[in-house]
Protein backbone atom coordinates (compact mmCIF):
# COMPACT_ATOMS: atom_id res chain seq x y z
CA UNK A 1 0.00 0.00 0.00
CA UNK A 2 2.57 1.98 0.89
CA UNK A 3 4.57 1.79 -2.55
CA UNK A 4 1.26 2.53 -4.14
CA UNK A 5 1.37 6.04 -2.57
CA UNK A 6 4.91 6.63 -3.44
CA UNK A 7 4.29 5.49 -7.14
CA UNK A 8 1.03 7.93 -7.36
CA UNK A 9 3.53 10.72 -6.05
CA UNK A 10 6.15 10.43 -8.20
CA UNK A 11 3.64 10.47 -11.49
CA UNK A 12 2.10 13.41 -9.41
CA UNK A 13 5.57 15.47 -8.71
CA UNK A 14 6.80 14.69 -12.40
CA UNK A 15 6.41 17.85 -14.05
CA UNK A 16 7.24 19.87 -10.78
CA UNK A 17 10.65 17.45 -10.62
CA UNK A 18 11.62 18.36 -14.11
CA UNK A 19 11.69 22.20 -12.99
CA UNK A 20 14.74 21.52 -11.03
CA UNK A 21 17.60 22.58 -13.67
CA UNK A 22 15.31 25.90 -14.33
CA UNK A 23 14.60 26.87 -10.68
CA UNK A 24 17.80 27.05 -9.32
CA UNK A 25 18.15 30.06 -7.10
CA UNK A 26 15.68 31.65 -4.39
CA UNK A 27 15.48 35.24 -6.81
CA UNK A 28 13.79 32.81 -10.20
CA UNK A 29 11.25 30.17 -7.61
CA UNK A 30 10.20 33.35 -6.10
CA UNK A 31 9.87 34.95 -9.34
CA UNK A 32 7.69 31.71 -10.96
CA UNK A 33 5.42 32.01 -7.96
CA UNK A 34 4.78 35.89 -8.69
CA UNK A 35 4.18 35.88 -12.23
CA UNK A 36 1.64 33.08 -11.29
CA UNK A 37 0.20 34.55 -8.88
CA UNK A 38 -0.17 37.76 -10.88
CA UNK A 39 -1.73 36.02 -13.62
CA UNK A 40 -4.70 34.58 -11.74
CA UNK A 41 -5.30 38.03 -10.26
CA UNK A 42 -5.17 40.15 -14.00
CA UNK A 43 -7.97 37.22 -14.83
CA UNK A 44 -9.95 37.03 -11.56
CA UNK A 45 -10.07 40.65 -10.64
CA UNK A 46 -10.36 43.92 -12.22
CA UNK A 47 -7.31 46.13 -11.90
CA UNK A 48 -8.50 48.22 -9.17
CA UNK A 49 -9.79 45.47 -7.02
CA UNK A 50 -5.80 45.26 -5.79
CA UNK A 51 -2.53 46.16 -5.89
CA UNK A 52 0.92 44.90 -5.90
CA UNK A 53 3.61 45.72 -3.16
CA UNK A 54 1.62 47.08 -0.65
CA UNK A 55 2.55 48.23 2.75
CA UNK A 56 -0.11 46.03 4.79
CA UNK A 57 1.49 46.56 8.57
CA UNK A 58 2.55 49.38 10.23
CA UNK A 59 6.16 47.94 10.58
CA UNK A 60 5.72 45.43 8.52
CA UNK A 61 7.23 44.55 5.30
CA UNK A 62 6.02 45.25 1.48
CA UNK A 63 4.01 41.87 0.60
CA UNK A 64 3.88 40.90 -3.42
CA UNK A 65 0.10 41.50 -3.64
CA UNK A 66 -3.02 42.56 -1.36
CA UNK A 67 -6.89 42.52 -2.51
CA UNK A 68 -8.44 45.80 -1.70
CA UNK A 69 -11.99 45.96 0.28
CA UNK A 70 -13.53 48.75 1.00
CA UNK A 71 -13.60 48.81 4.80
CA UNK A 72 -16.93 50.52 6.68
CA UNK A 73 -15.57 53.57 7.34
CA UNK A 74 -14.47 54.59 3.73
CA UNK A 75 -11.27 53.31 4.73
CA UNK A 76 -9.06 50.16 2.82
CA UNK A 77 -8.84 47.02 3.73
CA UNK A 78 -6.06 44.74 2.64
CA UNK A 79 -6.31 41.00 2.25
CA UNK A 80 -2.13 40.52 2.21
CA UNK A 81 -1.49 37.38 -0.63
CA UNK A 82 2.17 36.06 -0.65
CA UNK A 83 3.71 33.34 -2.72
CA UNK A 84 5.98 30.73 -1.21
CA UNK A 85 7.94 27.78 -3.01
CA UNK A 86 10.25 26.22 -0.96
CA UNK A 87 11.81 24.37 -3.33
CA UNK A 88 14.88 22.81 -1.52
CA UNK A 89 11.97 20.93 1.05
CA UNK A 90 10.21 19.80 -2.02
CA UNK A 91 12.95 18.31 -3.91
CA UNK A 92 13.72 16.49 -0.61
CA UNK A 93 10.13 15.04 -0.49
CA UNK A 94 10.44 14.06 -4.38
CA UNK A 95 13.33 11.78 -3.80
CA UNK A 96 12.51 10.26 -0.65
CA UNK A 97 9.63 9.15 -2.71
CA UNK A 98 11.67 8.11 -5.27
CA UNK A 99 13.83 5.97 -2.71
CA UNK A 100 11.21 4.50 -1.33
CA UNK A 101 12.56 4.72 2.02
CA UNK A 102 9.79 5.50 4.59
CA UNK A 103 12.05 7.03 7.13
CA UNK A 104 13.12 9.55 4.19
CA UNK A 105 9.60 10.22 3.63
CA UNK A 106 8.10 10.67 6.74
CA UNK A 107 11.45 13.23 7.24
CA UNK A 108 10.94 15.05 4.66
CA UNK A 109 7.30 15.71 5.53
CA UNK A 110 8.09 16.52 8.64
CA UNK A 111 10.42 19.27 7.31
CA UNK A 112 8.01 20.32 4.43
CA UNK A 113 5.75 20.90 7.48
CA UNK A 114 8.19 22.78 9.36
CA UNK A 115 8.83 25.27 6.73
CA UNK A 116 5.21 25.57 5.88
CA UNK A 117 4.45 26.69 9.46
CA UNK A 118 7.49 29.07 9.57
CA UNK A 119 6.07 30.73 5.99
CA UNK A 120 2.71 31.42 7.60
CA UNK A 121 4.27 32.73 11.10
CA UNK A 122 6.39 34.98 8.62
CA UNK A 123 3.03 36.25 6.72
CA UNK A 124 1.06 36.86 10.01
CA UNK A 125 4.15 38.74 11.26
CA UNK A 126 4.89 40.69 8.59
CA UNK A 127 1.58 41.70 6.50
CA UNK A 128 -1.34 40.81 9.07
CA UNK A 129 -2.77 43.85 11.05
CA UNK A 130 -6.32 44.06 12.31
CA UNK A 131 -7.89 46.98 10.91
CA UNK A 132 -6.06 47.88 8.42
CA UNK A 133 -6.17 44.05 6.93
CA UNK A 134 -8.23 41.14 7.56
CA UNK A 135 -8.25 39.10 10.06
CA UNK A 136 -6.19 36.60 7.36
CA UNK A 137 -3.23 36.37 5.08
CA UNK A 138 -2.62 34.04 2.20
CA UNK A 139 -0.11 31.78 0.96
CA UNK A 140 0.05 30.48 -2.36
CA UNK A 141 2.04 27.50 -3.26
CA UNK A 142 2.20 28.19 -7.54
CA UNK A 143 2.14 23.87 -8.03
CA UNK A 144 -0.88 22.16 -7.71
CA UNK A 145 1.78 19.04 -6.64
CA UNK A 146 3.46 21.44 -3.83
CA UNK A 147 -0.22 22.35 -2.60
CA UNK A 148 -1.11 18.22 -2.78
CA UNK A 149 1.38 17.37 -0.46
CA UNK A 150 0.76 20.08 2.00
CA UNK A 151 -2.99 19.65 1.82
CA UNK A 152 -2.99 15.86 2.96
CA UNK A 153 -1.77 16.90 6.23
CA UNK A 154 -5.10 18.38 7.00
CA UNK A 155 -3.91 18.89 10.77
CA UNK A 156 -1.66 21.18 9.48
CA UNK A 157 -3.92 23.47 7.22
CA UNK A 158 -6.04 23.73 10.52
CA UNK A 159 -2.50 24.62 12.93
CA UNK A 160 -1.74 27.14 10.15
CA UNK A 161 -4.94 28.93 10.03
CA UNK A 162 -5.63 28.56 13.84
CA UNK A 163 -2.44 30.24 15.46
CA UNK A 164 -1.27 32.18 12.49
CA UNK A 165 -4.24 33.56 10.47
CA UNK A 166 -2.88 32.24 7.17
CA UNK A 167 -5.07 30.34 4.49
CA UNK A 168 -3.11 28.24 2.05
CA UNK A 169 -3.94 28.00 -1.60
CA UNK A 170 -2.59 26.63 -4.83
CA UNK A 171 -3.81 27.78 -8.54
CA UNK A 172 -7.18 25.71 -8.31
CA UNK A 173 -8.49 26.53 -5.09
CA UNK A 174 -6.85 30.18 -5.41
CA UNK A 175 -9.02 30.90 -8.24
CA UNK A 176 -11.83 29.50 -6.36
CA UNK A 177 -11.70 31.79 -3.79
CA UNK A 178 -11.02 34.86 -5.89
CA UNK A 179 -14.08 34.44 -7.67
CA UNK A 180 -15.82 34.47 -4.18
CA UNK A 181 -14.21 37.96 -3.45
CA UNK A 182 -15.26 38.80 -7.01
CA UNK A 183 -19.13 37.93 -5.61
CA UNK A 184 -17.99 39.79 -3.01
CA UNK A 185 -17.05 42.56 -5.03
CA UNK A 186 -20.05 42.62 -7.13
CA UNK A 187 -22.35 42.89 -3.54
CA UNK A 188 -20.75 45.75 -2.10
CA UNK A 189 -21.12 47.67 -5.08
CA UNK A 190 -25.29 46.91 -5.18
CA UNK A 191 -25.26 48.11 -1.12
CA UNK A 192 -23.15 50.77 -1.76
CA UNK A 193 -25.74 52.36 -4.85
CA UNK A 194 -28.58 50.57 -2.58
CA UNK A 195 -30.17 54.41 -2.47
CA UNK A 196 -29.87 55.03 -6.44
CA UNK A 197 -31.42 51.39 -6.92
CA UNK A 198 -34.15 51.95 -4.59
CA UNK A 199 -34.65 55.93 -6.20
CA UNK A 200 -34.52 54.15 -9.21
CA UNK A 201 -37.04 51.55 -8.76
CA UNK A 202 -39.67 54.06 -6.97
CA UNK A 203 -39.14 56.50 -10.15
CA UNK A 204 -40.35 53.72 -12.01
CA UNK A 205 -43.24 52.91 -9.79
CA UNK A 206 -44.24 56.37 -10.13
CA UNK A 207 -44.12 56.28 -14.12
CA UNK A 208 -46.00 53.08 -13.75
CA UNK A 209 -48.96 54.60 -12.21
CA UNK A 210 -49.62 57.31 -14.28
CA UNK A 211 -49.29 55.27 -17.29
CA UNK A 212 -52.00 52.96 -15.46
CA UNK A 213 -54.49 56.09 -15.04
CA UNK A 214 -53.72 56.56 -18.85
CA UNK A 215 -54.43 53.86 -19.87
CA UNK A 216 -57.98 53.51 -17.89
CA UNK A 217 -58.59 56.82 -19.56
CA UNK A 218 -57.98 55.75 -23.08
CA UNK A 219 -59.90 52.59 -22.11
CA UNK A 220 -62.56 54.63 -21.37
CA UNK A 221 -62.32 56.30 -24.33
CA UNK A 222 -61.96 53.94 -26.65
CA UNK A 223 -65.11 51.75 -25.02
CA UNK A 224 -67.42 55.60 -25.42
CA UNK A 225 -66.47 55.23 -28.94
CA UNK A 226 -67.46 51.69 -29.07
CA UNK A 227 -70.76 52.52 -27.62
CA UNK A 228 -71.17 55.15 -30.31
CA UNK A 229 -70.06 52.99 -32.95
CA UNK A 230 -72.81 50.03 -31.57
CA UNK A 231 -75.80 53.17 -31.82
CA UNK A 232 -74.60 53.32 -35.03
CA UNK A 233 -74.69 49.98 -36.16
CA UNK A 234 -77.79 49.49 -34.27
CA UNK A 235 -80.21 52.37 -34.08
CA UNK A 236 -79.08 54.36 -36.98
CA UNK A 237 -78.94 51.44 -39.14
CA UNK A 238 -82.35 50.40 -38.41
CA UNK A 239 -83.58 54.04 -39.69
CA UNK A 240 -81.86 53.94 -42.50
CA UNK A 241 -82.88 50.28 -43.34
CA UNK A 242 -86.57 51.67 -42.78
CA UNK A 243 -86.23 54.36 -45.34
CA UNK A 244 -84.64 52.60 -48.36
CA UNK A 245 -87.27 50.26 -47.38
CA UNK A 246 -89.90 52.79 -47.86
CA UNK A 247 -87.41 53.86 -51.07
CA UNK A 248 -88.14 49.95 -52.02
CA UNK A 249 -91.96 49.97 -51.78
CA UNK A 250 -92.30 53.20 -53.54
CA UNK A 251 -90.74 51.49 -56.58
CA UNK A 252 -92.78 48.63 -56.61
CA UNK A 253 -96.06 50.60 -56.91
CA UNK A 254 -94.94 52.30 -59.87
CA UNK A 255 -93.93 49.41 -61.74
CA UNK A 256 -96.98 48.00 -61.29
CA UNK A 257 -99.05 51.18 -62.45
CA UNK A 258 -96.64 50.94 -65.68
CA UNK A 259 -98.01 47.68 -66.28
CA UNK A 260 -101.61 48.55 -65.71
Amino acid sequence: MYKKGWERCRLLHKTVGGLKKVLSNVKMRGGVGEVQLKMLLEQFLAPGQYEANVHTKEKGEVVEFAVKFPGSSGDTVWVPIDSKFPQDTYDHLIEAYESSEKERVDAARKELSSVIRKNAKDIKDKYIEVPKTTKFGIMFLPFEGLYAEVARDNDLLNQVQREYGVMIAGPTNLAALLTSFQVGFQTLAIQKRGDEVWNILGSVKSEFGKFGELLEKAKGKIQGGLNDIDTLVTTRTNVINRKLKDVSELDDKENLLDKE
